[in-house]
């Protein structure tokens, strides 16, 4: 599994082909994973529910947020941009599997900003996401799930 997790660092820009899901959700958990990790540790850097309710009482930022907790956010920032491209090129490589056209991925992303039209976007494409990708050859190449398009028993 660690080896899907780090395979769209290592097809960082290709926007060509196909992903399983099993890439594309691998992906998408080691991702959870980092950000989780630096919350924690940004939590436990500083930054605390009870410095927001000092922050009402009149206080200054500068109590609420320590410099730990700055440094994390930052290490979060800049995770998010070495990551953005790699999300972008699995997800359109995730549609291929689809035989969808990687464009349905900026469709969906502008769909996404339209309120309550975002929210059925997003659900649809959550839904694309879950579907098996398409058995066999098809316009993007061989199934990554058995890439010599041998059938056993046909």
């Amino acid at each position: 599994m660690l080896d899907y997790m780090l395979m769209p660092f290592r097809r960082y820009a290709d926007f060509k082909g196909r992903s399983r899901r099993m890439e594309f959700w691998s992906f998408t958990l080691l991702n959870v994973i980092v950000y989780a990790v630096i919350l924690i540790l940004a939590m436990a850097m500083g930054l605390s529910f009870s410095a927001f309710e000092n922050l009402e009482n009149g206080q200054a930022p500068s109590a609420a947020f320590g410099g730990g907790f700055m440094v994390l956010v930052g290490l979060g920032g800049l995770y998010a941009l070495a990551t953005l491209v790699p999300n972008i090129a699995v997800a359109v490589r995730r549609l291929h599997d689809r035989d969808m056209s990687g464009w349905w991925y900026l469709g969906f992303s502008v769909l996404g900003m339209i309120p309550l039209v975002g929210w059925i976007a997003s659900i649809a494409f959550l839904v694309i996401l879950f579907l098996p990708g398409t058995p066999g050859h098809n316009r993007f190449g061989p199934d990554p799930k058995d890439p010599s398009g041998a059938e056993v028993f046909a």
